[in-house]
C-alpha cells in the first residue's frame, strides 16, 4: 500500500471533488451538490492523501457520544484495491472525538467485506427499523 495520510484539516479536503464522486455513487445518484455540501458541513469528515492528493473522502454523521454513522465512504476510483477504505474506516473508528461512542451503523449494498473486520456487522435485529421519505 502507498504511504497514505489520513486528515481530518477540512481546509485540505476537496469537498467539490467528494461531491462530484459521491454523486457518481449508486446511494448518491440525485445528490444536488448544495445539499451534499451542506450535509459534509454537519459532519465529522476526513481524507486520505497520498503525497498531498486527494485519493479519498469519509463522513460520520455523530453526536460524539452515543452514535456515530459512516457513510459517503468513496476512494477514487485509480486509487481502489491499495487499502485506502481501510484506513478511513480505522480513522473514524479510533477517532479521539468518537471513543466513547458505543453504537455505529452504516449501509452498504456491496462493501460488507470492508467494514465486518472491524466489527460490522449485517442486521437482523427486529428491533432495528428505517423510514425512507420521498423529497419532492
Amino acid at each position: 500500500m502507498a504511504d497514505v495520510e489520513i486528515s481530518f484539516d477540512l481546509l485540505r479536503i476537496d469537498f467539490v471533488a467528494a461531491a462530484a464522486l459521491v454523486g457518481e455513487s449508486y446511494w448518491g445518484k440525485g445528490r444536488s451538490e448544495g445539499d451534499q455540501m451542506q450535509a459534509f458541513a454537519n459532519s465529522l469528515c476526513c481524507g486520505a492523501f497520498i503525497e498531498g492528493r486527494q485519493v479519498g473522502f469519509g463522513r460520520c454523521v455523530t453526536d460524539r457520544v452515543f452514535f456515530a454513522h459512516l457513510c459517503d465512504l468513496m476512494v477514487w476510483p485509480d486509487f481502489r484495491r491499495q487499502g485506502i477504505g481501510k484506513r478511513l474506516v480505522r480513522a473514524f473508528v479510533d477517532h479521539p472525538d468518537l471513543a466513547r461512542v458505543g453504537t455505529w451503523s452504516l449501509n452498504t449494498r456491496d462493501a460488507h467485506g470492508l467494514y465486518e473486520p472491524f466489527g460490522f456487522e449485517r442486521l437482523v435485529d427486529a428491533n432495528s427499523m428505517r423510514m425512507t421519505r420521498r423529497i419532492r
